[in-house]
């Protein structure tokens, strides 16, 4: 009974919010990097029948519960996750709600609970297909412009015009710093150079606008191989089929996004159909970290700050690096290299709320003189 009578209503309110606001973001990570619009259909549904659910089978946490996972319609799965994220989401509220009532902030709770909501997004999106989509990074990083001119103390500020000053401070600050690792990474890390012998059968077919790409039996899109203009994927041939009509026993193939240039010409591929042959070599250029990265730094520096910053990208590389070498150990090293960024940089960002100037305080006192 103490447990029950500690609990006040705001903070159960704080809770069933948060579980509330958890169902919508479930709704924001299936359908915003498919394309699909937030309000059309109005009611979710099933994945599996496309059967729209009722509202009395839509009760955050407790309907996944009585229907055991499971679609009353079809009785398909639905996975744990939509269960999960409502209640992590109402959970971070309810630490968020204590935490301010605590310091004398209740200020605070609006874009605390706000930024919450892009991290967790953010963070399935990411899982799931290794974007974090503008309306997030960039959308976020206006509202929390918006919140520090409402709120300057966020910044530790009292003129309104000072506390969006030192917004926009941590928002650029956070996009420069990871923009220069994404540039410095890309000097060093760049190329990925790949040897078959004997020769790999290739093959490149295009898919709308799109195309798809295989190389002895991996595939991937055409898209995801290239985030700059200039990136070149360079291929050592044995044999080469231009639409399935052979152009060169041997020959170095370089691409584009959008073109491919052989020995004396150049093909522009959305003329073309297929390509195909077989490969001896092939160099694909890559990014050490995505660009969405850089920009979600920015949305979590336009509401923390600069020194909120410089944690959440020092904690996440240490999360990072920490999880990488256990994946290994654990015999998983292609996990390791699977996981992307952005649930590293929320995280890092989390704690940073919860307790990241009693860590800082924490760490330096190994470094102060004891008296």
């Amino acid at each position: 009974m103490h447990f029950f009578s500690s609990l006040t209503l705001f903070q159960v309110f704080a809770f069933i919010l948060g579980a509330v606001i958890g169902s919508f973001l479930n709704v924001v990570i299936y359908r915003l990097p498919i394309g699909l619009g937030l309000n059309e259909p109005k009611r979710s549904f099933c994945p599996h029948c496309k059967a729209q659910i009722p509202w009395s089978q839509n009760i955050p946490i407790f309907s996944w519960l009585l229907l055991r996972g499971k679609c009353a319609q079809c009785r398909g799965p639905i996975s744990f996750r939509y269960f999960g994220v409502e209640l992590l989401t109402g959970g971070l509220f309810w630490v968020i709600w204590n935490q301010c009532v605590d310091a004398g902030t209740l200020n605070f709770v609006p874009p605390l609970w706000t930024l919450v909501a892009f991290l967790v997004a953010a963070t399935f999106i990411d899982f799931d297909h290794f974007i974090i989509p503008d309306e997030l990074t960039l959308g976020g990083t206006g509202v929390g412009l918006v919140f520090s001119f409402m709120i300057p103390e966020l910044m530790g500020q009292e003129s309104h015009w000072l506390g969006l000053l030192w917004s926009a401070v941590g928002a650029g600050s956070g996009y420069l710093l990871l923009w220069g690792v994404v540039e410095a990474g890309k000097l060093a890390f760049g190329k990925k150079k790949l040897t078959f012998n004997p020769p790999a059968p290739f093959r490149w077919t295009r898919q709308g606008e799109d195309a798809e790409f295989t190389v002895d039996a991996e595939k991937m899109l055409w898209s995801d191989i290239f985030s700059r203009e200039k990136d070149q994927l360079v291929m050592e041939t044995e044999e080469v089929c231009v639409d399935d009509q052979p152009i060169e026993e041997a020959a170095t193939l370089r691409f584009y996004f959008d073109r491919l240039i052989l020995p004396g010409r150049e093909l522009v591929l959305d003329t073309l159909t297929t390509l195909s042959g077989k490969v001896r070599s092939i160099v694909v250029p890559r990014e050490a970290m995505g660009f969405g990265d850089v920009k979600f730094i920015a949305c979590i520096g336009a509401f923390l700050g600069w020194k909120a910053v410089l944690f959440t990208i020092g904690s996440a590389s240490a999360i990072g690096a920490v999880a990488g070498v256990g994946l290994i150990l654990a015999g998983r090293r292609d996990a390791s290299g699977r996981i992307p960024f952005g649930p590293y940089l929320a995280l890092g960002a989390l704690l940073w709320i919860v307790a990241g100037p009693a860590l800082i305080d924490w760490y330096t006192g190994f470094f102060r003189p004891q008296m």
